[in-house]
């Protein structure tokens, strides 16, 4: 199975598992990660989502050149915005996303980093986006995403000439969260995983949506949005659950609703 998706404890996990490729994303991948992005989003039973890929080499070396661009479209696909959607295309999941990077981030893999919310690296990840050196550009928000994430002379000495990026440089500018050893990964960004569980899946999404359009929409708007969004979420049973477990002091139970 080249992609790997399961559910643990309100936590889904996706890997991409094809190690011998630098987990390269295949046109396989890109519909069994859209699909598995799909479900994030529309699974109750999901609370938050972590990303990563199978190894200790990779977590992404990006498209599969080799597959992806011989192909040809047709001219009316241009206009197919929605086909198998994937997260940093524009499908519009408000759970929160946590990249555990294993290894090489390259290309659709910084795009992909891009789209989540959370990023653990381990020490050995490296980060770079080079497809102007194929003659292509980082698309699924690459060109667009680059300049709100890095300083301007980072975001383009990247895209423009390929510059990488070591771990410890991805977190100074800000790129990720934190740098840790290989061999504790999965258990950071299963302990973030957790720790954004403890508190009300709703309002997350909330918090997440506003915080993201926040980036397009003027201040005026998104103080008006962010209140109607208050309004709703007060009405909600988690809304009174937390102030009654805080005041029986106690942890609150949060379901979804």
């Amino acid at each position: 199975m080249k992609l790997i998706y399961e559910i643990k404890d309100r936590i889904a996990y996706i890997t991409l598992n094809r190690p011998e490729a630098m987990n390269a994303m295949d046109p396989e991948v890109y519909t069994l990660l859209s699909q598995a992005w799909i479900d994030v989003r529309d699974n109750p039973e999901v609370w938050v989502a972590v990303i990563t890929g199978a190894g200790e080499k990779a977590f992404t070396a990006g498209a599969d050149l080799k597959t992806a661009i011989p192909m040809e479209r047709g001219k009316a696909d241009f206009w197919l915005t929605q086909k198998e959607m994937i997260l940093n295309r524009g499908l519009e999941v408000w759970k929160p996303i946590i990249a555990a990077v294993n290894g090489y981030c390259l290309a659709g893999g910084v795009t992909l980093l891009f789209a989540t919310d959370i990023r653990i690296a381990a020490e050995h990840a490296v980060f770079e986006i080079s497809e102007v050196k194929r003659g292509i550009l980082p698309g699924n928000g690459g060109t667009q995403r680059a300049l709100k994430q890095l300083p301007y002379a980072v975001a383009m000495e990247m895209l423009l000439l390929g510059r990488r990026l070591t771990a410890q440089e991805a977190l100074a500018f800000g790129l990720i969260n934190k740098v840790v050893p290989l061999k504790n990964l999965m258990s950071t960004a299963e302990d973030y995983a957790h720790r954004l569980c403890e508190n009300g899946p709703l309002a997350l999404r909330a918090v997440k949506e506003l915080a993201v359009r926040s980036q397009s929409i003027p201040l005026e708007d998104g103080i008006r949005l962010e209140t109607a969004f208050q309004e709703f979420l007060r009405t909600t049973e988690d809304a009174k659950e937390g102030p009654r477990a805080f005041a029986e002091k106690r942890k609150p139970v949060y379901k979804g609703r």
